[in-house]
C-alpha cells in the first residue's frame, strides 16, 4: 500500500461513515487500501475544526450616548458611521466599534431608486391588476423609452483583474459625454424597434406624437393586418408627453383609444416587462466596463445588443404578466420583484 497524496471525496465520506460505525483508523486504512498515516491525518484535521474567533473587548459608550447614536442614525439615512458619531459629539471610537454598535440598530443599505408608494398608489395598482387579470397579454404592445450614456449606468465597473495586469482607466469627461434616448416596444415574442430619438429633441406631447408617426406607425404598425390592429392594446406609462390630452387625442385619431389604450397605474416601472429588456441591453453594451467615445457608437451598440435578443427571451418577459398581476394583488399594491 503506497502512500497517496490526497483522499477523494468518496473516500472521505466512507471514512466518516466507518468512524460512525466505530471502526478504528487502522481498520479504515485496510478497508480503503490506503496508508494508515493518510487516514490518521485526515481524522486529526477534521477533529480540529475551525478556530473559534476571539472577541476583543469593544470600546464602550454610555447608554446616553447610545440613545443619541440611535436618534442620529434615524435622522441621517445613508450617512457614514463617522458622520453619525461626530453629529453626537462622540470621538475616539474606532471604525470597527462604530460599525459594531450600528449593526445592533441599523443595516447598510443602498438608496431606493423607486419612489415610495402611498395608499392611493397601491389602491390604483390593485385596481389595475383586477381590471386586466383576464387580459390576453400576447396582444399587448409594451413600450418605453431608455436613455443610454457614453460611460454606462454609473460610470464605474468592478471585476477580476489577473495578476500582473493593470486595471483599465475609465475615461473622465469634464462636462459629461451625453447620451442617446431610445424608444422600443415588445409584443408576444417580437421586438419593435429600437428607434432613436433625434439628438437634442425634448419629448413633449407634439414631438412625441411626431416621433411615433415617423417610426412606430410608418415603419411597423402600417405593415400589420387589420385583424392585428383591431386586437392590439397599446401600453405606455404616465410620462407627461404620453398622458397629455394632446397625445391621447392624437392616438385616438390613429384608432388607439378606449380599451385599445391601456390605462397605467402610477409609479409602476416594475409592472412593465420592457424594463427587463432594457436591463438585458445595458448589461450587454456596458459589459466589462465598456465606454464609448461618440453617440453614434453607443447607438450602434444598442442596435447590435437588441438584435441579439431572441424571441424566446421576449416571450418570457411578456408571458410574465399574469404572475406580476397576481404578485401585485398578493402584496396589496406594493412593489414586486422584477
Amino acid at each position: 500500500m503506497g502512500q497517496k497524496k490526497d483522499l477523494t471525496g468518496s473516500e472521505k465520506s466512507k471514512i466518516v461513515r466507518y468512524l460512525a460505525e466505530g471502526c478504528s483508523s487502522r481498520k479504515i486504512a485496510k478497508l480503503l487500501k490506503r496508508d494508515h498515516r493518510t487516514i490518521k491525518r485526515f481524522i486529526q484535521n477534521s477533529q480540529q475544526g475551525r478556530k473559534k474567533r476571539v472577541e476583543k473587548p469593544r470600546c464602550k459608550i454610555t447608554a446616553h450616548e447610545l440613545r443619541k447614536v440611535k436618534r442620529a442614525a434615524a435622522k441621517m439615512p445613508l450617512a457614514t458611521s463617522l458622520a453619525i458619531f461626530q453629529s453626537c459629539n462622540i470621538t475616539g471610537v474606532p471604525k470597527s466599534t462604530r460599525c459594531a454598535i450600528l449593526r445592533d440598530m441599523a443595516k447598510v443599505r443602498k438608496a431606493e431608486r423607486r419612489p415610495p408608494l402611498n395608499k392611493t398608489h397601491k389602491l390604483k395598482r390593485q385596481d389595475w391588476a383586477k381590471k386586466y387579470l383576464k387580459t390576453d397579454f400576447s396582444k399587448v404592445l409594451w413600450t418605453d423609452e431608455m436613455r443610454v450614456s457614453l460611460d454606462g449606468p454609473d460610470g464605474w465597473a468592478r471585476g477580476w483583474i489577473g495578476k500582473g495586469q493593470r486595471a483599465p482607466v475609465p475615461l473622465r469627461r469634464q462636462q459629461g459625454g451625453g447620451g442617446v434616448l431610445v424608444w422600443a416596444g415588445i409584443i408576444k415574442d417580437e421586438l419593435v424597434g429600437p428607434f432613436r430619438v433625434e439628438d437634442g429633441v425634448k419629448l413633449n406631447s407634439q414631438s412625441y406624437c411626431q416621433f411615433l408617426e415617423d417610426t412606430f406607425f410608418k415603419q411597423w404598425y402600417r405593415k400589420k393586418s387589420a385583424s392585428f390592429k383591431k386586437n392590439m392594446i397599446f401600453m405606455q406609462d404616465n410620462a407627461p408627453s404620453h398622458a397629455s390630452k394632446y397625445s391621447t387625442a392624437w392616438l385616438a385619431r390613429k384608432g388607439i383609444k378606449e380599451e385599445k389604450l391601456m390605462t397605467w397605474p402610477p409609479c409602476s416601472p416594475d409592472l412593465n416587462p420592457i424594463e427587463n429588456l432594457w436591463s438585458i441591453i445595458k448589461c450587454e453594451i456596458y459589459k466589462e466596463g465598456k465606454q464609448y467615445t461618440s453617440l453614434n457608437s453607443v447607438w450602434e451598440a444598442v442596435v447590435a445588443a437588441a438584435r441579439n435578443v431572441d424571441g424566446e427571451q421576449i416571450k418570457t418577459l411578456t408571458e410574465s404578466m399574469d404572475g406580476r398581476l397576481l404578485s401585485v394583488l398578493a402584496k396589496k399594491g406594493g412593489y414586486i420583484g422584477r
